[in-house]
């Protein structure tokens, strides 16, 4: 399938299910049964620094770096809806707030070298041409800036839950663009390897300083056929974080 015929299909579907995401998997969170930043501590502080938010979604993650006191607020997002979202969310901070709608492979006019702090919350993974994306990002850093991500652990996919085990399904190691289980195969997202993105940042120029799968399980699940089931987290971890710098 052509990147192009990928980018519709995804953002036809975010468009019809936007509602449904408005609030979910936003900072302080970083995604399904993982820790949070309020105990990980990963962005320091942000008061007065420039952000950029990588599929920013409904805006709750910007209005947390907001009130945690950040200069300037910009964020990017493939799709109509959560710009309009992220919009009204973000309407009553004291800030400046710069949106745009845009795939992340593109650079839709966001300055070079500007940014102290870019992130992206269970975003980056829906990329189809990481090293793109991730080139972007460091060209948008200034030297010495912060990436943060978090995206859902590649091995959780692979395993689900069948006649009273978790077993294994899928190929970790075959890499490419499949139709997303967990979206009815309404979209498609390339599966990836977590060495893919490791090695991607550092051909891309990062430097690495933390790679977190640690595993917090606060409610436990009632159905272990759940996507992101407290079972299957005590098998494999639902999310990973990477924290790494430009130098």
């Amino acid at each position: 399938m052509k990147p192009v015929d990928i980018l519709t299909m995804n953002k036809t579907s975010w468009e019809q299910s936007a509602e449904r995401f408005f609030g979910r998997t936003a900072l302080p969170e970083f995604g399904p049964n993982a820790p949070s930043e309020d105990e990980l501590h990963l962005f320091g502080d942000v008061n007065g620094k420039t952000v950029l938010d990588i599929g920013c979604g409904s805006g709750h993650s910007l209005a947390y770096m907001g009130n945690q006191g950040a200069g300037e607020l910009w964020g990017l997002d493939l799709t109509t809806k959560q710009i309009e979202a992220a919009t009204g969310v973000l309407r009553e901070l004291n800030t400046t707030v710069k949106l745009f709608e845009s795939p992340m492979e593109e650079n839709p006019g966001l300055p070079m070298n500007h940014f102290d702090v870019v992130y992206s919350i269970y975003a980056l993974g829906w990329t189809y041409d990481l090293k793109k994306t991730l080139s972007h990002v460091h060209s948008y850093l200034k030297p010495g800036g912060t990436f943060i991500f978090s995206w859902e652990n590649p091995m959780h996919d692979r395993l689900q839950y069948r006649d009273g085990d978790f077993v294994m399904t899928k190929s970790y190691v075959t890499e490419g663009p499949e139709y997303n289980e967990g979206w009815n195969k309404s979209v498609v997202i390339h599966h990836r390897k977590l060495t893919t993105y490791i090695n991607t940042l550092i051909q891309c120029g990062f430097t690495i300083e933390h790679v977190i799968d640690d595993v917090v399980i606060d409610i436990p699940s009632d159905n272990p056929e759940r996507w992101y089931a407290s079972q299957k987290a005590e098998w494999v971890p639902s999310t990973f974080i990477v924290k790494a710098r430009k130098m």
